[in-house]
C-alpha cells in the first residue's frame, strides 16, 4: 500500500470517527414534505409513542370484565397441520428417485411432509441438527443470531406463534384463552394452569409481566428485543394466570407486539441488574427452560444437547400435552461446509443447508445416504453500503455499485439458476411486495461510470483509481467489503471486486468468521459487507432495518417518507391498503439503494432418508409453528408404507 493511500485511509477513518451514528436523510422530491403524506394516505402521519408509560395506572380487573371482548384464535398448530396434510397424497417411492426436475422435487416435498400414523413414530429417537456457528447466548431475551433462534425456539416458553403462512395465533399448549377489547387497545390472555419451568417452579402471568419490565429497562443492552414491545403501553399481571397487554393505539401490528421472550422471574429477579447481559454468571450453568425441551449439555464450539421435558407433557402424573417427537435433539456445530456435508453423508447429522455447489455435486442422488430437496424461502442476499462513509453517502454512488455488478453471472453461473433475483426486502410472493414488479437489475458499467462521474468521483491523478477531494485532500475510492468465510459469498465479492476495478474503484475483500462479522456490522465498523436476512413474519418488523432510528439500521439510512410510511402501515387495519404502503417503501428503497439486493435464496436441503414431517414455509422448515415439532422418525425395523413398491 502506498504512503498516499495510507494517508487517505487515515482521513477516511478520522471522518468515520466524527460521523459516528449520524443519519443523513435522503433528499425528498421537490415540493414534498413528510406532512404531505396527510393527503396521500387520508390522515395525518405522526410518530408512534414508544416506551413504557410510567404514568399509566392499569384499571381494576372488575372494570376490564365490563369491557366488550372479542375472542381471538387459540390453536394447536400440529393438529391443524395434520388436517391440512391429510388431504394430500404422498408416495414413499418418490424418495427413491433422483431429484432431477420440478415435478420430482414436488413429489419429494409431499413425501417428506407426511405425519405419522398412531404408533408409527419412535418416541425414543434422537435428531441431530447442524449449526454453522456456536450461539453466544441461550437466554431468550438476548438471542439475535440464527443459531440462537434455532436452539432457543425449542426451549423457550411462548404464548404466541405463527403458522407456515405467517399468520399469528395464541398457542393452545400454553394459553387457555385470548381476547381483544372491541376498541383494539387491550389484549387479555389467560394462561393454562399446568405450566412448569424446568426446575419445577410454576410458570405464571407474573413471569410475563416481569419479562416485559426487563426488556423495557434501560439497563438491558440488547435493544433489538424491544422492537414492537416498545409500542406497548404496559403489561400487567392481575393474578397468577391473567396477564393483560395495554396498547397506545389500535394498530394492525399489536398482535406481533405481544410476542416477546419470557424468562423465569424467580431465577432472574434478584440478580439480573448485576448481570444485564446475562453472560457473567457461571459459564457452566444452563438456563431454566419453559418449552418442550431443556438444555442438558453445551460444549462450546462442539455441540448442544436438548432433552425432552416430562413436565411439559405431564402434570401431576396425568398427560396434558402431546410429548415432542424426539427424546433428544442434538446440535452439532460444524463451521466448515465440506466437513458438514461429509457428516451428513456419514449419518452423523440429519440435516444440512446446502450451497448451490453442494447441490450440483449431488445431481442424481436419490435413495442414498441423504435426501435432496428444495423449497422457496424468503431469504434475501445483498451488499450493504455504510452511508456514513464518504464513499456511499451519495445514492448515485450506491446505484453505480448495483449497476457495476454482473447479476446475470451470479444467477446463472454461481447459483446455477437455483435462486431468483431480488429487488428489495419484500418477496414477490408476499402481500407487502409492490404490485408492479421491479425488473431485475442487469449490469450496465457505462451507466455506473456516468453516475460516479456525476457524484464527483473521477480519476484526477490518472492512476487508474477514481478519487474525490475531501477537506482539500484527494482520497481514492478504495474500500473494504466484509464477508463471512463461505466459498460462495467470497466468490460473489471477488466478482464485484473485479467488476469495480474495470470502472476505477478499488475494493478489498476481507474474509472474517461469523462472530467477527456480527460484531463489526452491529457496531457499524465497516464500509461494506455481504450478507443475508430471512423473512420477517410481518413486514412491519423490517422497520428496525429501514427507519431512521431503527435498532437494526446499521447502514445509516434515513428517508422521512419511508419513516412515515412505516407509521402509516401500522395504523392501517386493511391488509390490502397496508400492502400498498409497504410496496411504496420498497420502491423508495430501490431508488435509494442502501443495499444492493442480489437474490432470493431458495432453500436447498439435505435430510437423513428416514426423517418425515418436514414441512416448509417462507422461513424454512423449522422457525415457525409447529416447525421442527412436526418432524419424526419411524420405530426401528418399521418400514414406511409403500416403501419399495413398484
Amino acid at each position: 500500500m502506498s504512503a498516499g493511500t495510507r494517508v487517505a485511509i487515515g482521513i477516511v477513518l478520522a471522518l468515520l470517527a466524527v460521523v459516528g451514528c449520524s443519519r443523513r436523510p435522503e433528499a425528498l422530491p421537490e415540493g414534498v414534505t413528510t406532512l404531505a403524506l396527510d393527503g396521500r394516505w387520508g390522515k395525518a402521519v405522526r410518530a408512534l409513542a414508544k416506551g413504557r408509560d410510567v404514568a399509566f395506572v392499569p384499571p381494576p380487573l372488575a372494570e376490564l370484565d365490563g369491557a366488550v371482548w372479542i375472542d381471538r384464535p387459540v390453536k394447536d398448530s400440529l393438529a391443524i397441520l395434520r388436517g391440512e396434510l391429510a388431504a394430500g397424497e404422498a408416495s414413499e417411492r418418490a424418495l427413491a428417485a433422483p431429484n432431477d426436475s420440478p415435478a420430482a422435487n414436488a413429489r419429494i416435498v409431499a413425501a417428506l411432509s407426511r405425519l405419522p400414523a398412531a404408533g408409527e413414530a419412535d418416541p425414543g429417537a434422537v435428531l441431530v441438527r447442524h449449526l454453522r456457528v456456536d450461539p453466544v447466548s441461550l437466554n431468550p431475551i438476548m438471542r439475535s443470531t440464527p443459531a440462537e433462534f434455532e436452539v432457543v425456539g425449542l426451549t423457550e416458553f411462548r404464548l404466541f406463534s405463527f403458522d407456515r403462512r405467517l399468520e399469528p395465533f395464541a398457542m393452545e399448549e400454553t394459553v387457555a384463552s385470548w381476547q381483544t377489547s372491541a376498541d383494539g387497545l387491550i389484549d387479555r390472555v389467560v394462561l393454562r394452569n399446568d405450566l412448569l419451568w424446568s426446575d419445577g417452579a410454576p410458570i405464571t402471568a407474573r413471569d410475563v409481566a416481569f419479562s416485559y419490565a426487563v426488556i423495557m429497562d434501560d439497563d438491558l443492552p440488547e435493544t433489538g428485543v424491544r422492537d414492537g414491545t416498545d409500542q406497548l403501553r404496559a403489561v400487567e399481571a392481575y393474578d397468577e394466570r391473567t396477564v393483560v397487554f395495554f396498547h397506545r393505539e389500535p394498530l394492525a401490528t399489536n398482535v406481533w407486539n405481544l410476542n416477546f421472550p419470557v424468562i423465569p422471574r424467580h431465577v432472574h429477579e434478584a440478580t439480573w441488574r448485576g448481570d444485564p447481559t446475562f453472560l457473567s454468571g457461571d459459564p457452566a450453568a444452563l438456563p431454566v427452560c419453559g418449552g418442550p425441551y431443556r438444555i442438558v449439555e453445551w460444549h462450546r464450539g462442539e455441540r448442544i444437547v436438548l432433552r425432552r421435558r416430562d413436565e411439559w407433557s405431564l402434570f401431576d402424573g396425568a398427560p396434558v400435552r402431546d410429548p415432542p417427537s424426539f427424546r433428544e435433539i442434538h446440535f452439532r456445530i460444524i463451521e466448515d461446509p465440506a466437513a458438514a456435508l461429509a457428516a451428513l453423508g456419514a449419518g452423523e447429522i440429519d440435516e444440512l443447508v446446502l450451497s448451490p455447489e453442494q447441490w450440483r455435486a449431488a445431481e442424481g442422488a436419490g435413495s442414498g445416504a441423504w435426501t435432496r430437496v428444495t423449497a422457496p424461502e424468503w431469504t434475501v442476499t445483498f451488499f450493504a453500503w455504510n452511508i456514513d462513509t464518504p464513499f456511499f453517502a451519495d445514492r448515485r454512488v450506491r446505484r453505480a455499485m448495483t449497476l457495476a455488478f454482473d447479476h446475470g453471472w451470479m444467477l446463472r453461473e454461481l447459483f446455477s439458476g437455483l435462486h431468483d433475483p431480488a429487488t428489495g426486502p419484500f418477496h414477490d410472493g408476499s402481500w407487502a411486495a409492490p404490485r408492479k414488479r421491479q425488473a431485475a437489475t442487469e449490469q450496465d458499467q457505462q451507466r455506473a461510470q456516468q453516475l460516479l462521474d456525476d457524484a464527483g468521483w473521477v480519476d484526477t491523478d490518472k492512476d487508474g483509481v477514481r478519487d474525490r477531494d475531501l477537506d482539500g485532500r484527494p482520497i481514492p475510492f478504495e474500500f473494504t467489503m466484509l464477508v463471512a468465510d463461505q466459498p460462495q459469498r467470497i466468490r460473489t465479492c471477488e466478482r464485484l471486486r473485479d467488476d469495480l476495478a474495470r470502472i476505477g474503484v478499488r475494493m478489498h475483500v476481507q474474509v472474517v468468521d461469523q462472530t467477527t462479522l456480527v460484531d463489526r456490522t452491529q457496531s457499524r465498523r465497516f464500509e461494506a459487507w455481504h450478507g443475508s436476512r430471512g423473512a420477517a413474519a410481518d413486514p412491519d418488523a423490517t422497520k428496525r432495518d429501514w427507519t431512521t432510528e431503527g435498532a437494526g439500521n446499521i447502514v445509516g439510512y434515513s428517508n422521512p417518507l419511508v419513516d412515515a410510511l412505516y407509521d402509516a402501515g401500522r395504523r392501517e387495519l386493511d391488509r390490502t391498503k397496508r400492502g400498498e404502503k409497504y410496496g411504496r417503501i420498497q420502491e423508495h428503497l430501490w431508488e435509494d439503494q442502501p443495499f444492493t439486493w442480489l437474490s432470493w435464496r431458495n432453500g436447498l436441503y439435505g435430510f437423513s432418508p428416514d426423517l418425515r414431517g418436514i414441512v416448509f414455509s417462507p422461513r424454512g422448515p423449522s422457525t415457525y409453528s409447529p416447525g421442527i415439532r412436526s418432524v419424526w422418525r419411524p420405530r426401528r425395523g418399521l418400514a414406511f408404507p409403500g416403501e419399495g413398491a413398484p
